[in-house]
């Protein structure tokens, strides 16, 4: 197949989300047909409800700082699919995903055929295995993956990684992962497998205590992160400066790649994993996880572009990533904000609306293309009472959102878009098409 053809072809497998079906048999099915690559190089599985994508961004470029040949899995993708899959630092070529979707494809099949499974395996099986076969195409030592959803019966988990992570865990995704924290937080400690090395986030009691169970009946040691992290300041927008304390060692001013404090907590369990890493057998000093943490980049996480207006994109998708969203505009933007909002019908709106919408001063309300999103007239009931309704605007379409977004928005003003991951991807691509 060619790349659009491989898209074409997972496309065709359902809606990445609405599609899911949780469990780890027909992932592990489908790797047996590819000969079993998960089990040439080693693995670190990260799982959690925020941050485990900018922690796992962290831990891949500490790696390459300390020169292992890495692969890193995250998801979603802003613009492009292979975006997920990236090896030695580098997205993966259109050429390659294909040719690995093709190989992919036919041992789905030829499974399927052979009645060795009852149905074809989901969009993100197929995308786990894809990643893991090409982890021994690039002779990968180290692949590092981000749970798509919970952790229990998420397709990374058939990778058995010997070490893993559980950054700070909310209520997000309760279709799928149980209504109550306590529920969400059992579905991700069960990624903690004998034999393991656990390193865990700092969280909420009642998580914690899930963790800390799950630990006790594997026999695993966890590992806690973030409990020695002393902040010495920040540049004007919003990386922090820290100084990081360990069992091990003492990282002092750390200016992080990455803005936001909560990123913090986030490079705190990266370095915890990297030092479990060395404890592993890698080569990993502590100049490496230093210039790890200061060069780490994470696209659509507090990425701002300049200009005139400005551009922050952050997809913050819940209550909790709200709240650090909210906490970085009160602290570090002073810019009137032009808020470009849209996120799933089946999130924390009320929630995130309070937290986000008084903080500007133009609203624009939008949908997005996903089956899944809330249209501008949902939203519109969220908008607070007393919040000047000549300034909220509902855009029939990114490309009208964008459009407003810019012609409202003053020269020294920023244009903040943010309430979805899938939104900040259709706006960047807009506004990427429009610069080009």
């Amino acid at each position: 197949m060619l790349f659009d053809e491989a898209l074409q072809y997972l496309l065709s497998l359902g809606h990445e989300t609405l599609a899911i079906k949780l469990g780890l048999a027909n992932t592990e099915s489908l790797l047996e047909a590819l000969g079993k690559p998960q089990n040439a190089f080693r693995k670190v599985q990260i799982a959690g409800t925020n941050g485990k994508g900018s922690t796992a961004v962290m831990l891949d470029a500490i790696s390459r700082a300390a020169g292992l040949e890495t692969a890193l899995y995250t998801s979603p993708h802003l613009v492009s699919i292979t975006e997920r899959m990236r090896f030695g630092g580098e997205e993966i070529s259109t050429h390659d995903f294909a040719r690995l979707t093709t190989k992919v494809r036919d041992a789905a099949i030829r499974l399927n055929d052979a009645g060795a499974l009852p149905t074809l395996p989901t969009f993100f099986e197929h995308l786990t295995a894809i990643f893991l076969l090409g982890c021994t195409d690039a002779r990968t030592e180290l692949a590092i993956l981000e749970t798509g959803l919970g952790g229990r019966l998420d397709a990374t988990t058939a990778a058995q990684a010997e070490v893993v992570a559980i950054t700070p865990v909310a209520i997000d995704h309760q279709e799928y992962l149980g209504s109550t924290l306590t529920e969400i937080a059992s579905e991700k400690a069960a990624i903690i497998r004998p034999g393991v090395l656990a390193v865990i986030a700092p969280q909420d009691t009642e998580v914690l205590k899930v963790i800390e169970e799950r630990c006790q009946a594997t026999g695993v040691a966890a590992h806690f992160a973030g409990r020695g992290i002393e902040v010495n300041g920040a540049t004007e927008s919003g990386h922090l400066n820290v100084t990081f304390e360990t069992e091990e060692d003492r990282y002092e001013d750390v200016t992080l790649g990455l803005r936001g404090r909560h990123q913090a907590v986030n490079a705190a369990v990266a370095i915890r994993l990297a030092e479990a890493l060395r404890s592993r057998g890698f080569t990993i000093s502590r100049a490496a996880i230093i210039e790890g943490i200061e060069r780490a980049r994470h696209a659509g996480r507090l990425e701002l572009w300049a200009g005139t207006p400005a551009i922050l994109f952050d997809g913050a998708h819940n209550g909790a990533s709200a709240v650090a969203l909210s906490d970085y505009l009160a602290e570090f933007v002073k810019a009137p904000i032009t808020l470009l909002f849209g996120a799933m019908r089946d999130k924390e709106l009320t929630k995130m609306a309070a937290l986000l919408f008084p903080q500007a001063q133009s609203l624009i309300l939008t949908g997005m293309n996903n089956p899944r999103a809330a249209s501008p007239e949902m939203l519109r009931p969220l908008v607070p009472r007393d919040f000047d309704s000549k300034r909220v605007a509902l855009a029939s379409s990114t490309a009208d959102a964008a459009r407003l977004a810019l012609e409202v928005t003053p020269p020294h003003g920023l244009i903040l878009v943010t309430g979805s991951l899938y939104l900040v991807g259709e706006i960047r691509e807009l506004l990427s098409k429009e610069e080009a």
